[in-house]
């Protein structure tokens, strides 16, 4: 799939009588004069810096989780905002306010990416695989097809479905090749060969992984299929008007993407159908589609040359091979046929 441009949207939340700036990538959950637990703080969390009135209840990205957290057990003064990894997710997250005691690590979708999430390196004192998959690996429990408490659609979309957004064929921050292959592709590592955990699954990367249970069935299950991950069931990755001419995008079915198709003569449409079949491979193999898309581009007497050429180009490949002179000596009126063709 053609690579596709990262869009960042900014927009105004208006949050406890503050203005709430929530960048989709990078957007910080503001505690200037909120209110958590009565504890009033000030600074913005998720800057990576411990400011005044901040502590691990408050803003466990820049302060470190607080003692406990992490155990499997919601005890104390733990929440679903502090520690999401015991307590699980938040019911608010998402509603698309940062709100409710969520911070940037317990509602990624609400609050944004913390500054550190997405650097490579998984500090165990702020970031944990649920709150920041990308650089801490997916959490053991993700991958055993129920959605657990601790788990949402940014930090298990195999088990959670992805979220809402994905899929419109932009990768806007904060979705990344973890939480929306099919907007932001998979991961690097993906397609290297060998299945590496614990990034890399059936759902995150076939590829490497193989497919799930129950892809290949003939339906694509929106909780755990996606184009990216069982494009047997659920199709092609391509949304038209992305600005990307992606896979099976032409100039025939997404002029937007892919540009105004030009009119090509019956040859040249001849040969690019030609391109099509695998010469090399007996039966040969061969795209209808890639086919249909070469012929589209010529006029409709060209279309009929070129289909009538094709005919016997289908079963001269058994005598000829990969040998595309041979192919053209045996359809040699068919081809002359073609070359007379008037536009």
């Amino acid at each position: 799939m053609a690579s596709r441009s990262i869009t960042v949207l900014t927009g105004g939340l208006a949050l406890g009588g503050a203005l709430l700036l929530a960048a989709s990538c990078g957007a910080r959950t503001p505690m200037e004069d909120w209110n958590n637990g009565g504890a009033v703080t000030t600074g913005i969390c998720g800057d990576a810096v411990c400011g005044t009135g901040e502590n691990c209840s408050s803003c466990a990205p820049d302060c470190g989780f607080c003692p406990g957290c992490g155990d499997a057990v919601c005890a104390g003064a733990e929440t679903c905002g502090s520690c999401p990894q015991d307590c699980g997710v938040c019911a608010s997250c998402p509603n698309g306010l940062c709100d409710n005691g969520e911070t940037c690590g317990s509602c990624l979708q609400d609050c944004g990416a913390c500054a550190e999430c997405g650097d490579g390196s998984c500090d165990l004192g702020t970031e944990s695989c649920a709150s920041c998959p990308t650089d801490c690996g997916l959490c053991v429990s993700c991958g055993d097809m129920a959605c657990q408490p601790s788990e949402d659609c940014a930090s298990c979309p195999g088990d959670c479905g992805v979220c809402n957004a994905c899929g419109d064929g932009f990768c806007t921050l904060p979705e990344d090749c973890l939480s929306c292959a099919p907007d932001c592709d998979a991961c690097a590592s993906c397609g290297d060969g060998p299945c590496q955990a614990p990034n890399e699954n059936c759902y995150t990367c076939a590829i490497d992984c193989g497919a799930c249970p129950g892809c290949g069935d003939g339906a694509c299950d929106a909780t755990t299929e996606t184009c990216a991950s069982c494009a047997h069931d659920c199709g092609v990755c391509s949304v038209c008007g992305n600005g990307s001419c992606e896979d099976y995008e032409s100039c025939s079915n997404c002029a937007t993407d892919c540009g105004t198709c030009q009119t090509v003569d019956c040859f040249q449409a001849v040969m690019c159908s030609l391109g099509c079949i695998d010469l090399g491979s007996l039966p040969p193999a061969f795209s209808l589609v890639c086919v249909a898309n070469c012929a589209a581009q010529a006029c409709s007497d060209a279309q009929f040359f070129i289909d009538q050429f094709m005919n016997c180009a289908v079963f001269a490949i058994f005598d000829c091979g990969a040998d595309v002179g041979c192919i053209m000596s045996q359809c040699d009126t068919e081809l002359a046929a073609c070359m007379g063709a008037q536009c």
